[in-house]
């Protein structure tokens, strides 16, 4: 594949977002996003499973104004590795707006962690996801992790639901806070009071450093980002999932918009959409308060 010749069906981010009909919170994060390059400026990793869009700093942050979130947590895109310097250079840009999540492999010196913790970084992401990447083995983790922990940082984790037994003891290893991507990828066809996702919930009730990103309604919709009789009521099939984690643990969820929105081919999702989206899994001033304001703050700012 050619560098910078956009995956084939990858769908670009949605250009002209609808403006929300919901009123974020004062100070409310987007706590789960990325950026693609440029490409010829932060070259993609000649190890990419996708070649994406570019999606630069400029872009996102221009989204978060016209959303209305104060700030953002950016999460280091696969398609660039383990050169985090595009992730990096967005937070610095940030002016106190924006920590990073950066992605390190095993041979990672210590003046480099020292760097990434003085750019704003805030932890490191450990991705299962086969069709995404090729993991590294679970002892080499586990020594970054322990490399981390001095820095006060956390780890965040993405697999696939089907994975959650062999994930659950890797995770009880893990000598900090973790935070689960995209509600541990349940299957919303399947009641979210019922025996598969209530794996992901005692995992939960078992670990209390383990939190979650209720985010991903857009991977995990069977029924769609259509209206319901007319209404903006997408993506209903996932609202019972994202508000059950928030109800049931208020203090350890967060939300992110998920821009640009990697690696989807059947639909892109309106960015407007998904903030309208969170008053239907964060039913009380409250909980919305602590899904998008004092949750947030406590991990990555405080």
């Amino acid at each position: 594949m050619p560098d910078f010749v956009k995956t084939e069906g990858w769908l670009d981010f949605c250009e002209n977002p609808a403006k929300p009909s919901f009123q974020l919170p004062p100070g409310a994060v987007d706590a789960h996003c990325h950026i693609f390059g440029p490409g010829d400026v932060f070259p993609y990793a000649p190890e990419r499973k996708y070649t994406p869009c570019d999606a630069g700093k400029q872009r996102l942050y221009q989204l978060r104004d016209f959303l209305g979130f104060d700030k953002n947590v950016i999460v280091q895109a696969t398609c660039h590795g383990a050169d985090n310097s595009a992730m990096a250079d967005a937070v610095r840009s940030a002016n106190g707006k924006a920590k990073g999540i950066a992605t390190v492999r095993a041979n990672v010196t210590d003046g480099q962690l020292e760097e990434l913790n003085d750019a704003g970084v805030k932890g490191v992401r450990f991705n299962f996801v086969k069709r995404l990447v090729d993991a590294a083995p679970k002892d080499e983790l586990l020594s970054i992790a322990k490399r981390i922990a001095k820095f006060g940082w956390h780890i965040v984790i993405y697999f696939e639901a089907a994975d959650i037994d062999d994930m659950a003891p890797f995770i009880r290893e893990l000598p900090t806070v973790v935070v689960v991507d995209h509600m541990g990828r349940p299957d919303v066809t399947k009641p979210a009071d019922g025996p598969e996702f209530g794996k992901f919930i005692k995992l939960m009730d078992d670990n209390k450093n383990v939190w979650v990103k209720t985010t991903g309604a857009e991977r995990l919709t069977v029924t769609g980002p259509a209206a319901l009789d007319g209404e903006r009521r997408p993506y209903r099939d996932v609202v019972p999932f994202a508000r059950l984690l928030i109800e049931r643990f208020p203090d350890r969820v967060l939300w992110g918009t998920d821009w640009p929105h990697p690696n989807l081919t059947d639909h892109m999702p309106d960015d407007g959409l998904l903030v309208d989206l969170i008053p239907q899994i964060a039913v009380t001033p409250e909980l919305q308060r602590k899904l998008l304001v004092d949750n947030p703050m406590r991990l990555y700012w405080e």
